[in-house]
């Protein structure tokens, strides 16, 4: 039998362990871990510890390998389960992910707390009809849990149940009127009206806090439901003050990106390209690249409407394929590095393999992740058949409608208009120069083009991707496909101009901005 001691001391080791990885201190958490799984390599814990250790090292083999471990201790432990679905996506293996999260929804039987978690791998895997259904049945099984009404209403927005979804975030916001992600989700959900908003009740809200002291997403809804009223000068006051609260909660800094852009053009240079070998010969892949809101969501929508083409959204894919490859790395600089010395026609292999995991049957799959534009060299190696579109949209336009929405966990550049600033520059840099690298390997299209003259730059956009004329895809907006975006609702119109110029609205307001571009050459008028 086991000393209690052991086991209290054991479960005090784990929460150490847990605490330094909450901090990123990888190696002493690697090495307590270590220690622990020598002592008692039966602990479950232990290996699941180990896993995330793997997971945050870059080593995802590990990670499955010790998920694997943990899950052979105790093949019950829904933790264990989830913990190897997870390792699977990171490894590649797709199918064989989704395969386990039906085998588990199979067994949930009343558990509400497997169904939330269901709910939350088929959102990561953008399988939003089976999220939705295993959201409902979590709200079915707890209808007061604020957690449960949060995943379906994620889940409804996706699916395009917009009017379901707002009934269901009013509900809980009369039951919990603190929940500000519930009050930003409602007012992102459509275009506020003078006559149904919700900006009286958010001043209240936020009445009797100290500036910066409320909830960051309670002054991002504020400030939407504001501009949509056309109440610009009291908008742009909340949001910057609501950037700057959640700037104030990161360690970000933007010099890493900085210095990430220059080491890619310093090791993916014209002798690494020529003498790179062969990569994957495979006709299928579409890419669509740029800075997150210039309309990535749109051109997919346009995209999957051909019956050719099928989506895979907005997925970390390609970046996991890369860390596959070169293998474990001690920063973003050495992964780089380490990424110009993998095999390209692995990499490909590696990466269309796991996208084919998502069952889907058409002849071309669009990959709609923003900041692959980062990888634009290794695309173009390791996949020499992909068509590849990168998105533009006028630079103020772009900066703006970034740092007015709140990503959560991505893009830490976006809260803070100097670091927004130095990160378009970097950006546009990186592009000049695969531009150089690549002549006429990818197609530049203008989120402007899309909305001033739609057919031809469909017609631009049908060519390029090797596709023939189809008039549906003028008709994107009828398109029933779910999508996990900030423009969920958006891309369910047809096309629209009013966020062209949106931006000229707040020229005082984002005149810092505007010189740091213009004094590094970029037109900003």
């Amino acid at each position: 039998m086991t000393d209690s001691r052991d086991g209290a001391n054991a479960a005090a080791e784990i929460r150490r362990i847990d605490g330094l990885l909450q901090r990123r201190q990888i190696d002493e958490a690697r090495t307590l871990c270590d220690a622990l799984l020598m002592r008692e390599p039966e602990r479950v814990e232990g290996w699941l510890l180990a896993a995330r250790i793997h997971q945050m090292s870059g080593d995802y083999r590990g990670m499955l390998d010790t998920a694997r471990r943990a899950l052979a201790l105790d093949p019950t432990s829904s933790v264990a389960r989830f913990a190897e679905v997870e390792a699977r996506m990171h490894a590649g293996d797709i199918a064989g992910a989704r395969a386990e999260l039906t085998a588990i929804e199979s067994a949930a039987g009343a558990d509400s707390g497997t169904w939330r978690r269901l709910a939350e791998f088929h959102t990561h895997l953008n399988q939003h009809a089976q999220a939705a259904t295993c959201a409902i049945r979590v709200a079915t099984l707890k209808p007061y849990d604020a957690p449960a009404a949060h995943t379906k209403a994620s889940a409804l927005i996706a699916i395009g149940r917009m009017d379901e979804a707002e009934a269901l975030l009013d509900e809980l916001i009369t039951r919990a009127p603190d929940d500000a992600d519930a009050w930003y989700n409602r007012a992102a959900l459509r275009r506020q009206t003078p006559e149904r908003n919700h900006v009286a009740a958010l001043k209240i809200a936020l009445a009797g806090r100290s500036p910066g002291a409320a909830p960051v997403a309670l002054y991002y809804a504020l400030a939407k439901e504001l501009e949509d009223l056309g109440e610009y000068a009291e908008s742009f006051e909340a949001l910057a003050m609501g950037a700057a609260a959640r700037r104030k909660a990161l360690s970000y800094r933007v010099e890493s990106d900085e210095q990430s852009a220059a080491t890619i053009i310093r090791c993916f240079d014209r002798d690494w390209f020529d003498s790179a070998g062969a990569g994957h010969d495979v006709d299928g892949p579409i890419f669509i690249v740029g800075l997150p809101r210039s309309g990535a969501s749109l051109v997919e929508r346009i995209l999957v409407r051909h019956e050719q083409v099928a989506s895979v959204g907005e997925v970390n894919d390609l970046q996991l394929a890369v860390a596959r490859t070169a293998g474990p790395a001690a920063s973003p600089d050495d992964l780089i590095k380490a990424a110009a010395r993998v095999d390209p026609a692995a990499l490909g292999k590696s990466y269309w393999t796991a996208i084919q995991g998502y069952g889907h049957t058409r002849a071309f799959v669009v990959d709609r992740t923003p900041l692959n534009y980062r990888y634009l060299g290794l695309i173009a190696k390791a996949l020499p058949r992909a068509r590849i579109v990168h998105l533009r949209r006028h630079p103020m336009a772009s900066c703006y409608a970034m740092f007015k929405t709140l990503f959560r966990t991505r893009y830490p550049f976006s809260y803070n208009l100097g670091d927004l600033g130095s990160y378009y520059l970097a950006y546009q840099r990186l592009m000049n120069y695969w531009r150089a690298l690549l002549p006429g390997r990818f197609l530049d299209l203008d989120y402007e083009a899309i909305v001033e003259d739609q057919e031809g730059a469909t017609r631009r956009l049908l060519a390029h991707c090797g596709l023939e004329w189809r008039e549906e895809c003028l008709r994107f907006h009828e398109n029933p496909a779910p999508t996990s975006t900030a423009s969920a609702a958006q891309v369910r119109r047809p096309i629209y101009r009013d966020s062209l110029d949106l931006w000229r609205n707040y020229r005082q307001e984002l005149a810092p901005l505007a010189r740091l571009l213009a004094h590094n050459g970029v037109v900003v008028d």
